[in-house]
Order: structure tokens, then sequence, then C-alpha cells
């Protein structure tokens, strides 16, 4: 990247850039008054800067006007009234800063018009000027300006050099300004026949890398040799990290192993990047790999890429050589941060090592509270709690305990009924002068509810609702559970509503428990507004939850709606199963809407269900009630030959109903499958089928006994207990 000094080389003494350009950062720019109007010029302090001129236009002069100059319009006025005058000739330097002042203002039109001039004037420095300009508005955060400046060097046959296109891709890069933006820039250095440098390449790699383009970055990495370059540190740092970040581990690998046989020589930025990068994959080898060629090229590690490793070495039980780690980086007087030691703690834990993991921490002299916390949750999860108590009065005694230190312990007494004793180590606690929070009330909630003291665990939730905070995930099932299964469901939404609000999801067991007990109640639109709840903070609404509503809507007075309860449960990204198609397809027929049901049940097909025995019977009962079989001749063909759900009742009613229908063929066919299966079709069947004339004469009785078995459906009682609106 081409270095500020760089660039003020090459800037002529009259650009005083100190008074204009912030030479650190974008926060400190040009500041343009939002207040003043860039549209309409301020007459009279035009006119009094006209005077100021009269006699003494000079370039300096001019430039010190339009440096005082805070209104945009005036000054081009201005600039443009000295132009008009006899014997003045504008420079180089006069243009500087009306460009300048236009850019800095978004004026890019009139901006671009005053380069073109400033080069058909031929101005003496005119090149020098356009690579100030392009410098300071970089660093003034201008970077549309700054690339409409080097479109116009290349319109006007200037080259600028590569180091001035580098230094506004690396401004397009840092401030992630995309794809598009880097190719312009990359486009207009080929016009301008420059050849690219490593950096100009590392540039365009990154901005691949960070638009997804994977295999686009990997094939200009390849074609890097073929344009004159060779990969430095850098190129590898972007391209390790780039695949890494696209989930191609195994390809920076092998990018990797192309560094080492290169033998490229890094700078310490690569293995900062790299090395927690790899630790983190879980790939340790390439990680002590770097680390051993990072300390011959007689760099010093950190305490970052020291924690990453000995997280990596903890995560694969290589405890001796993650103490050897953590004893080298505390011999190098670098101090990690407290989740090494919890890693090394946790590490041992694992192992079944608790007692070293006690002798860690003294003989370290650890003093901070969260490795300590780590060894008691690990004597707990290893039931030796009596250990975990020792520790925790020793940490009492140093003052290194805290809150979390006391909940560990309460939390494990709860969850095993202990609630004397957990309430004993709460009044210590207080003692200790340490305040209760959400986790031990959380801790509290269970216990009482793994005792069924539901009552008790739901003013410990109020007292805990009224300090506004929320129970943890497991108290907050524990609770909703309990209160279900102590039949408290008024209290179980009244707990739902609060956490759903806080954004806290609920574990799908409990919930099935709470819209199931709801919806006993008769309470759908509460179960359906919980369902939306449920949705909102992320609670898993399982198809059990949506079925049982569904059916309980399809039995209600409100069994209309369940088209609509349908489509609220399809936009929160539910599912139909089999259940839930044979309740829509039941709720359906009892509402007597035929092509609904035929539809879904051809859907459902399609999809390779197939629905109950009853819901089929109460559907090919219905449709044949009404002669309308023929709306899922598909799907009986499929059910005919692919399943065995339809039994010798329902080949009867397809039989009689396809031969109303007209459909005589087909009902020979079924009869013919009928047959097959040794079933023997019933007298008003088979007389109809073979012609004879006494079935004929009986064939009103025959659709008599059709009509007779559909009264008798699932559907028809489903109607007549909601009643048809």
């Amino acid at each position: 990247m081409l270095s500020p000094s760089t660039f003020l080389k090459r800037i002529p003494k009259w650009v005083n850039l100190k008074a204009f350009i912030s030479s650190v950062s974008c926060t400190n720019t040009i500041q343009i008054n939002p207040e003043i109007n860039q549209n309409t010029p301020n007459f009279p302090d035009f006119d009094v800067k006209i005077q100021s001129l009269r006699n003494k236009l000079y370039p300096d002069n001019l430039i010190k006007v339009l440096k005082s100059t805070s209104d945009v319009n005036s000054a081009v006025k201005i600039f443009k009234w000295a132009a008009l005058q006899r014997k003045f000739n504008h420079t180089a330097d006069t243009y500087y800063w009306i460009i300048f002042k236009l850019g800095m203002a978004g004026n890019v039109e009139e901006m671009e018009g005053f380069c073109q001039n400033m080069v058909k004037e031929r101005c003496t420095g005119e090149e020098d000027v356009l690579v100030s300009l392009v410098d300071a508005f970089v660093r003034n955060c201008r970077l549309n300006e700054a690339m409409r400046v080097l479109f116009n060097m290349n319109l006007a046959g200037i080259k600028p050099s590569i180091d001035v296109f580098n230094f506004v891709l690396g401004a397009l890069v840092e401030e992630k300004r995309g794809f598009q933006d880097v190719v312009f820039v990359y486009k207009e250095m080929v016009k301008a026949g420059v050849a690219p440098s490593i950096d100009t390449l590392n540039y365009l790699l990154e901005v691949l890398f960070e638009t997804d383009r994977v295999d686009s970055a990997l094939d200009q990495y390849r074609r890097i040799n073929k344009k004159g370059c060779r990969p430095d540190g850098k190129t590898f740092e972007i391209v390790i990290k780039g695949l890494i970040a696209n989930d191609r581990v195994d390809d920076s690998v092998s990018i990797l192993h192309e560094m080492l046989e290169l033998g490229c020589l890094p700078e310490l930025s690569f293995y900062r990047t790299t090395i927690p990068l790899f630790c983190r994959e879980d790939r340790l080898e390439e990680g002590i790999r770097l680390f051993r060629k990072m300390k011959e090229s007689n760099f010093t590690p950190d305490s970052f890429i020291y924690g990453a490793l000995i997280q990596c070495l903890c995560k694969q039980l290589r405890l001796d050589e993650a103490v050897n780690l953590l004893e080298e980086m505390m011999e190098s007087q670098l101090e990690g941060d407290n989740n090494v030691f919890v890693d090394v703690v946790n590490g041992f834990c694992k192992l079944g090592k608790i007692n070293e993991a006690v002798k860690l921490l003294e003989d370290k002299h650890v003093l901070e509270t969260s490795p300590h916390n780590a060894l008691l949750r690990c004597c707990c999860d290893a039931d030796k709690f009596l250990m975990a108590k020792g520790l925790l009065e020793k940490m009492s005694e140093r003052n290194i305990d805290d809150c979390d230190s006391w909940n560990i312990l309460i939390r494990w007494l709860c969850e095993r009924e202990e609630m004397v004793k957990a309430y004993e180590l709460l009044g210590r606690m207080i003692i200790s002068s340490l305040i209760p929070d959400y986790a031990t009330y959380s801790a509290l909630v269970a216990g009482n509810c793994r005792l069924s003291k539901y009552e008790d665990a739901l003013q410990l939730f109020l007292q805990l609702h009224a300090k506004c905070w929320i129970l943890d995930p497991a108290s907050y099932s524990e609770l909703i559970e309990g209160l279900c299964r102590g039949e408290k469901y008024l209290e179980a939404v009244k707990v739902f509503c609060y956490m759903s609000e806080n954004r806290c999801s609920l574990q799908s067991l409990p919930f099935i428990m709470l819209i199931k007990g709801i919806c006993d109640m008769g309470m759908i639109g509460e179960a359906v507004r919980l369902q939306s709840l449920a949705y909102n903070s992320g609670t898993s609404c399982v198809n059990a939850t949506y079925n049982y509503v569904m059916l309980r809507l399809s039995k209600s007075e409100q069994g209309r709606h369940v088209l609509a309860f349908l489509s609220r449960m399809l936009v929160q990204g539910g599912n139909l199963n089999t259940e839930a198609y044979c309740i829509l397809i039941q709720s359906l027929i009892a509402q007597n809407r035929i092509k609904d049901c035929s539809m879904f049940l051809n859907v459902m097909i399609n999809k390779g269900l197939v629905p109950d025995s009853d819901t089929l019977y109460n559907l090919l009962s219905c449709l044949a009630k009404h002669s309308q079989l023929y709306l899922i001749s598909v799907s009986l063909d499929k059910l005919a030959s692919d399943c065995e759900v339809l039994d010798s009742a329902m080949y009867n009613i397809l039989i009689n109903g396809m031969w109303k229908e007209g459909n005589k063929n087909d009902a020979r066919r079924l009869l013919d499958l009928m047959l097959e299966k040794g079933w023997v079709p019933d007298a008003m069947t088979h007389g109809l089928l073979i012609g004879s004339a006494d079935m004929e004469e009986k064939g009103e009785g025959m659709l008599a006994y059709v009509d007779l078995s559909t009264k008798d459906g699932v559907g028809d009682i489903l109607a007549e207990g909601l009643g048809e609106t």
C-alpha cells in the first residue's frame, strides 16, 4: 500500500494538506457545514470577497479566499469570476481547491468538469494535483470522488502509478465497498496499462473471498505467477483465512503446505491470524507446525496464540502438552485470560483427574474466580459434592467466590431434591454478602418442581418476575411441565407469556403439554395465540401441537376456521403430516366442502402419505353420495395398486359409486381387484355388475344403502355436532 509520506512527496509545496486532510483515519475528516445551503450562493459574502480580490487577484490570494468560503456555490462563482479577469490564468493549485471543495460536497459531476478543464488548459503540475486529490478524497472517506478522479486521469491519458491504484483499492477493501467498486478500479488500472503488484492482487483476492466468490479467488491465486508476481505472506494469509471462513478447511491446509514448500517467510500478522483459525477448526497439527515455524522466525507468540493452542490441546485431551505450553507462556511473562485455566481444568476433569486440576490452580496461585467455578462444576458433575463444598469454603475465605460459585452447589442440591440443604447453603450465601440472582431462583424453582411443590415454585417465579429477571431454559421447562402436571394451565400460560415476551424458547414436551391442556379446557383461541408467541420466541412448534389445536378446532363451533389456522401454521413453518391431513379432511367432510377435501387427499397421496381407514372410508362415502368420486380417480388408482388400506366395505362403496357416475369399466376393474383379494362383494354390488334384472329394479334400494352407510360416517356425526352455517 502507498504510504501517506509517499504521496506527500509528490504533492507540490503549495498544497497545504495539513489544514484540510486527516493523516490518521476517516474519523477526522473535513466537515462541510450541513446547515449551509450549497445550492444558493451567499451573495453578500460573495460580493465582499470579489471586492477583496479586484486589485489583488493572484493565485495565492484566490486560494485563501476559496479556502475561507464555506458556501460551495459561492466558491464556484468566485472561481469562474477569476477566470474571466484579464491577465489572470488559473493554476493547478487553484483548480485543486475548487475540485476538492466540490468533491467534499458530493457535487461529482461538476467536480469532473473542472478536472477535465484543468487538463485542457494544460496547467503545470496537473498530474501531481490529481494524485493529491485522490489521496485527499481517500483520507476523507470520499471514495466515489477518488474513483472518479482516477477515471478522469485515464480519460486524459495521465498514467497514475501502481501505488495510487493500490491506495484506492486498499481503502475500498477496508471500507468493504464490495466487488463492483474494486473491479472498477482494477479495470481502470488495466486500461492505463499499469501492471499489478502483489498488493493489487491481494486486494482483489480479499474482496473475492469477502463476497463468497471462492472459486474465482482460487483461480486468481493460481494465476499470480502468470501476472509477474510472487505470492507473499499476506497472500497466503488472505487465502487461508478466506477458505476457512467458507468451510474449505482441507483446501486451506493444501495452501499452507504450498506456502511451506515455497519457503515463504510470512510476517507476524500471518501467524496471529492463521494459528487461532486452525485451532478453532480442530486442526491442531497445522497450528503446532506454524507455532514452531513462528518461533524459528524469531517472532514471539502472544497470549492469544498460546490460548488458542492450549484450548485445542485440551479439547483433544492432550493435557501434558497443554500444561507445558501454559508454563511456557507464564515464563514469558504473558498473562493469559481466565479461559486458559478454565480449558485446562475442564480437560483434567474430562479425564477424571480432578485432583490434578486442584493442584494446578494451587501451584500456579490462580486467584481468578472462573477457573475455580469450572472446578466446582466438575466436582458436582462427578458427584463429589463434599469436595466441591470444601473448595467453595476456601474460595470464600480468599474472597474469590461469587454468586455463580454458590449457585453451582445450590443447583446440584436442587436437582437431587435436597431442598433443605439448598436453603441452608442459600442462607450462608446471603451471610457472605452475596445477593441471589436469577440463577439462584431458577435452581430453587427446579427443585420445588421436582418435589411437586408447584405452588412454591410459582411463588418463586413471581418474585423473579418482580425483579424483571428470567428463568434459565431448564428451570423454565420444568416449571411449565410441573404446572401442567398439576393442572394449573392458566398459571402456566402466564409464565409462558412472560418468558416468550423476553424471547425465551421452551422445550417441545412442556409446550405440547401446555397446548393440550389449554385445548382440553376449550380455550382454542388462547391455544392459537400461544402458538404465535411460541413462533416469535423461537419455541419449536412440533406437529403434535398444531395437530392437537387443529383437531380441537375442527370439533368446536369454530370449525369453519380450520383452513385459516392451516394458513397460519404454514406461515410459521409447520408441516402437514398424515395425522394433520386426516384431521383436515374429516373437518372439511363435516363442512360438506367436497372439492377441498378431495384436493387435500390428492396432495396427500402425491406426497406418499396414506390416510387412516376411518378418514378414507368417510371421504369415499361422502364423494359417492355426491357422485364426485371422479375428483380422486388418480389417487384411487394409486391406493388400489400400492397399499392395503382399502377394505371390502370401501370397495363396495367405490364400485357402487363409480357405476352410479357412469364409470362402469372402472367399477368392473375394481370388482376384479376385490375378487383377487378373496373378498366377496355384497349382494347389491354383485347383482348390479352382473346385470341382474332384479337388482336393476332394486337400484334405488342400493343407493339408499350407500346413503345409509354415509350417514353413519364420522363426517356426518361431526357435522351434526358442529352445526353447519
